[in-house]
């Protein structure tokens, strides 16, 4: 089953639970894949589908960080519940050792020797690390690679 098949029938299963936060949360998605669908006009892949949710759950992080900041746990606690219920559509996160040894794997395969060749290196790593690490971290681990060069 696709991942946009699975969040149809997850949103079946919230109308039919009445919860209506979950119901909320994932409509909120598949509003953003329409969106992606009309705009583009394209047939979502699963990956196009993780892209989108990476990037909801991006906003949600801001957010909440916004908003404890403001004083407003009320409306933090709401982005908290989102974030949870979109987390749950992502696939499992890789450790910081995981992520450090693709990061020497793709200097090695593109044969980056110093700062200048880290576009070469993050296009080897982005698509075997979208959704599955945060890629700003990722960016950041590669730098200070390839800076000790």
């Amino acid at each position: 089953m696709s991942l946009k098949d699975q969040i149809t029938e997850d949103m079946k299963s919230a109308m039919r639970a009445k919860e209506a936060a979950k119901l909320g949360t994932i409509r909120l998605i598949t509003a953003a894949m329409k969106q992606k669908e009309v705009d583009e006009r394209v047939e979502l892949t699963d990956a196009m589908v993780q892209t989108i949710i990476d990037k909801m759950i991006k906003q949600r992080k801001d957010s909440i960080s916004q908003f404890e900041a403001g004083g407003r746990q009320d409306l933090a606690d709401i982005e908290k519940a989102e974030l949870a219920i979109l987390s749950a559509y992502m696939p499992a996160g890789m450790s910081d050792a995981e992520v450090q040894a693709e990061v020497v794997v793709a200097i090695t395969e593109s044969g980056a020797v110093g700062p200048q060749d880290m576009g070469k290196v993050m296009a080897i790593l982005k698509p075997k690390l979208a959704g599955r690490a945060d890629m700003t971290a990722v960016s950041a681990l590669v730098k200070a690679a390839l800076t000790s060069r």
